[in-house]
């Protein structure tokens, strides 16, 4: 159980942790669409490329434990799309189903509108119904429901796309 869980901004230091995390989302979920754990370097790449690109890291952490993460980055890199993001949120196998992931997002929700974002995407497994209703009580509305475009775990899966456009919220 966590304690008090702060948010705040992502460094350097974390990428161990955010590797963890990210890890056994590959290997034990369908949260990510890839088979093949990633290494610090992999991390450090993508950490970098976050940064340098302006887009925000934020991680949650208990005590000096981090236990989450979430980012955004281009939803697709034409300039047309520049209006729209993609995010990602991830959290300690520990620490799931206690509120984490939504302490997460609403600040990246809010870094997103002030920095001019339209649209924001959630890409969702078609079985993930946690995240498919933490993202309805954010304001997300499914728009779009890939039949069978990923395969893991010996079977095809469903990808939904979610959507939460920020002009005009709170």
């Amino acid at each position: 159980m966590a304690g008090i869980i702060n948010i705040r901004n992502a460094h350097e230091d974390d990428l161990l942790a955010i590797l963890h995390i990210y890890n056994d989302a590959i290997l034990n979920t369908t949260a990510v669409y890839s088979e093949q754990p990633h290494t610090i370097e992999m991390r450090q790449a993508w950490y970098h490329e976050r940064v340098n690109s302006g887009f925000p890291v934020l991680v949650a952490e208990t005590g000096s434990k981090v236990v989450g993460f979430c980012t955004y980055g281009h939803f697709r890199a034409w300039p047309c799309y520049r209006f729209t993001i993609e995010h990602s949120v991830y959290v300690d196998p520990l620490f799931r189903g206690q509120g984490i992931s939504k302490l997460l997002l609403r600040p990246l929700i809010n870094i997103a509108r002030q920095n001019g974002i339209h649209a924001v995407i959630a890409g969702i497994d078609g079985e993930n119904q946690v995240s498919y209703h933490l993202h309805q009580s954010l304001g997300f509305k499914q728009v779009a429901h890939f039949k069978e475009v990923g395969f893991k775990f010996g079977r095809w899966l469903d990808l939904l796309f979610m959507e939460l456009l920020l002009d005009g919220q709170d």
